[in-house]
């Protein structure tokens, strides 16, 4: 994980400066899922495939949590894929611990570990 400090400024300086941070940090071909409200909200299972889809490519997967502004289109536009947590606007400190959560769920649906109850209704 690579936290960049916050940038300071109006809202579309401030997602400027952190998107440029972004992109910056970046390993050379990475797969970019962009955390945003607009991306695709697939259910667990579908997360773990998409899972698999990605670590196919053998790229390596960064996630990119925006700060309090947002993400910067160029960010955006460089995603892969987007991805959103829900319709709910949560703070990107603990977007960090529910993408963390998620990505275990997915691991253990992967390994077929019971710690994702596909039994129980959605």
């Amino acid at each position: 994980m690579t936290e960049l400090p916050e940038a300071r400024g109006s809202a579309a300086e401030t997602r400027r400066r952190e998107g440029t941070a972004l992109l910056a940090a970046l390993p050379e071909a990475a797969l970019l899922v962009a955390l945003d409200l607009g991306g695709a909200a697939p259910g667990s299972e579908a997360l773990a495939a998409l899972a698999e889809r990605w670590e196919a490519t053998g790229r390596p997967l960064c996630f990119a949590i925006g700060g309090a502004e947002g993400l910067d289109a160029a960010v955006l536009a460089r995603a892969d894929h987007r991805l959103s947590l829900g319709p709910l606007t949560w703070p990107h400190f603990l977007v960090r611990g529910l993408l963390a959560e998620q990505w275990y769920r997915v691991q253990a649906i992967r390994a077929g570990h019971p710690y994702h109850r596909a039994w129980r209704p959605g």
